[in-house]
């Protein structure tokens, strides 16, 4: 397998990043199946493995495309992803089309699907990835994949609209434009307001690319985002890519501008760069009184002053004809194809978001694998010790009378003792590691932060001034920082205790030089950061007047507390792992220790009886110990082969671990 190249389309980087998760997740089964078969797993490590094979076997790309209405953003999908239907899928024309935030997916162990969440949940305070747990409050459409009209027809209900009292439209949450330069939903003359009928739609059919991890967001205009804020707190800045799509018949507007810095723009701490800005509708330009030389003039002239109000590079902007795109490629007309400019932002996708999805995986994933390395060297160094050692020790016994022999099975068993003694201390160290856990886990408690939740509404409920509102939401953050911080504490406690214990063995018992690893909260301290200033950003643009105080309140718990709430749970998942971790290297190795003190007894005990010579024992000693190495061969040979998959496009790690092996 090689890394994908220049001028390959985008289904290949895909079937390029699809192979190399395939083969790794072949590798990671294979040194599996061996280390049980050696007798050198346990529980932690199979659990370990089985935690990298479904982060391979779940994994999923996440594309969202972000622009005001009217930009052309449904339509460079269809031009990008499923021009092989034909025609058009998602529905695209001229004004509003995309009502509601659209994932495009597939999932084999569902049929062909159109899923519909209806407006109404808003007024529930669930958040959209809480109800995709409730499949029964979806309303879900069958689609025919084997007719594209009928798809077609059944998709545009993604577009569907309806009128409401402004009173209910603002217990949804929406914003109510009380003026014509003002974001927000428009009143009607007749007093409604036009709202989407759907939350969230989620479309399910099977794609070749689709099939192989990516999922395509497709997000409604400045209106929808500022009303749904689960799309800019999590979904937005979880996407590996956003595509940023303006119009180059409308160059940026003030809108466009609003967008990109409040929802999309890079942050110096975003974890993610996958941010590029389409420039649609080039064909706009073109004009049959100039000639092409003056079209691209005009079209670099665009790029420069989109690069120069968004604050970006000029090579990340890509003008494009999401129309003719879409026309060059269901008609095979590659003049009109390589006129549209798509190419370059297909290459540009590959080249950006594969390589990005890949160094997420890897980071995901080499925790895990390090830790299961570590652990199988350090058995097998300690197997090939003790073997040395007990043949050392048989040696010299070497035409030595009974009374040498029998000394000897006094010092094992000597040893054997204070080892037991270890251990008893072990286990005492075990229950103050249970009461330092117990502690720890009393920081990252859900129920206790559900209690603070419940706290902070109430104060927010009874609250009769905004001010009073900011200071119980700041409080909220605060508290959630300052906990998050005292569980690090802990954390660092629990290390501290481990090293101790951990040197003591190496130091009376000569097991191996164990360095525990430590639990780091670092993401967990900036998200709640992020979510915080995201938030602040939020109030400084929002009107607060009493009678927003209720909606206030319902978006600030949808949005900010349930993230935090998230962010909570999975630092309890990560800490659950974390301290599993910590103790296995020491169990493992005691329960090895164990187990080769027990032989050299049995060994010398049985000299001692007669029942088997001296020669006899140090053979079999000598048999044990070319075993030992033979799996010390394997393991490293399949742990380069690995270790090859992961770093296949890195050519100097690749060298690294050839060597190390």
């Amino acid at each position: 397998m090689q890394p994908a190249t220049k001028n390959q389309n985008l289904e290949q980087y895909f079937e390029a990043y699809s192979e190399w998760r395939t083969t790794l997740a072949a590798g990671v089964t294979e040194l599996k199946s061996w280390l049980q078969q050696q007798e050198l797993s346990d529980t932690q490590v199979d659990q370990r493995l089985e935690h990298v094979l479904s982060t391979l076997r779940d994994d999923k790309l996440y594309v969202a495309f972000v622009a005001e209405f009217s930009r052309g953003k449904s339509e460079l999908i269809n031009a990008i992803f499923f021009a092989n239907f034909g025609q058009r899928i998602l529905p695209s024309s001229a004004g509003r089309t995309t009502m509601c935030p659209t994932e495009v997916q597939y999932e084999p162990r569902s049929k062909p699907s159109l899923r519909l969440l209806p407006i109404e949940t808003r007024k529930s305070g669930t958040t959209i990835t809480e109800f995709r747990g409730f499949p029964e409050e979806w309303q879900t459409l069958p689609l025919d994949t084997q007719s594209p009209d009928a798809m077609i027809q059944m998709l545009q209900h993604i577009t569907e609209v309806k009128h409401v009292a402004r009173e209910e439209a603002q217990t949804m949450g929406f914003h109510i434009a009380e003026e014509e330069s003002q974001n927000g939903m428009r009143i009607a003359e007749d007093g409604l307001v036009e709202i989407p009928m759907w939350r969230h739609a989620i479309i399910n059919i099977p794609h070749p690319l689709l099939e192989q991890g990516l999922v395509i967001l497709d997000t409604p205009g400045l209106n929808a985002l500022g009303a749904e804020p689960e799309l800019t707190l999590n979904m937005l800045p979880s996407a590996h890519a956003v595509l940023f799509i303006l119009a180059a018949d409308a160059g940026v507007t003030k809108s466009d501008i609003e967008v990109w810095h409040d929802h999309i723009g890079i942050r110096k701490d975003s974890p993610n760069k996958g941010r590029l800005v389409v420039l649609n509708k080039i064909d706009g330009l073109w004009d049959e009184l100039r000639n092409n030389e003056e079209v691209n003039r005009e079209i670099d002239r665009q790029i420069r002053d989109t690069a120069k109000h968004l604050a970006i590079p000029e090579h990340n902007i890509f003008p494009v004809s999401a129309q003719k795109a879409l026309l060059g490629k269901v008609r095979k007309d590659d003049k009109v194809l390589k006129r549209s400019r798509i190419q370059a932002l297909e290459e540009a996708l590959g080249n950006e978001i594969v390589p990005a999805k890949r160094e997420i995986v890897r980071d995901n994933i080499s925790g895990d694998m390090e830790d299961v390395i570590m652990a199988m060297r350090l058995i097998i160094t300690q197997r090939l010790k003790n073997a040395y050692e007990h043949m050392d020790e048989l040696g010299g016994l070497s035409g030595k009378n009974m009374d040498v022999i029998e000394h000897m099975m006094k010092k094992v068993k000597a040893d054997k003792e204070v080892f037991e003694k270890s251990l008893q201390r072990f286990q005492a160290t075990r229950s103050i590691f249970s009461q330092q856990t117990n502690v720890l886990y009393t920081h990252l408690n859900l129920k206790n932060l559900d209690s603070t939740i419940a706290h902070t509404k109430k104060d927010m409920e009874t609250s009769m001034t905004t001010a009073g509102l900011k200071t119980c939401m700041d409080n909220f953050f605060k508290h959630s920082y300052v906990t998050m911080e005292e569980a690090a504490r802990q954390a660092q406690e629990i290390k501290a205790m481990m090293e101790g214990v951990y040197k003591k063995f190496q130091e009376e018992h000569g097991l191996g030089n164990i360095k525990p690893g430590g639990f780091s909260v670092t993401r967990y301290l900036r998200e709640i950061k992020r979510l915080q200033d995201k938030h602040e950003q939020y109030m400084k643009g929002v009107s607060l007047v009493f009678t927003e105080q209720r909606a206030l309140t319902k978006k600030f718990f949808e949005s900010s507390v349930a993230k935090i709430r998230a962010i909570f749970k999975m630092a309890n998942r990560d800490a659950d792992n974390w301290l599993k971790t910590i103790m296995s290297p020491m169990e493992s190795q005691v329960r090895e220790h164990q187990v080769q003190l027990r032989r050299r007894l049995e060994s010398i005990k049985r000299i001692h009886q007669a029942s088997d010579t001296l020669e006899e024992r140090v053979s079999e000693l000598e048999q044990i110990r070319d075993g030992i190495r033979d799996q010390e061969r394997n393991l490293e040979n399949r742990v380069a082969a690995v270790m090859k998959t992961i770093n296949f496009d890195r050519p100097e790690e690749q060298r690294t671990a050839g060597q190390s092996a």
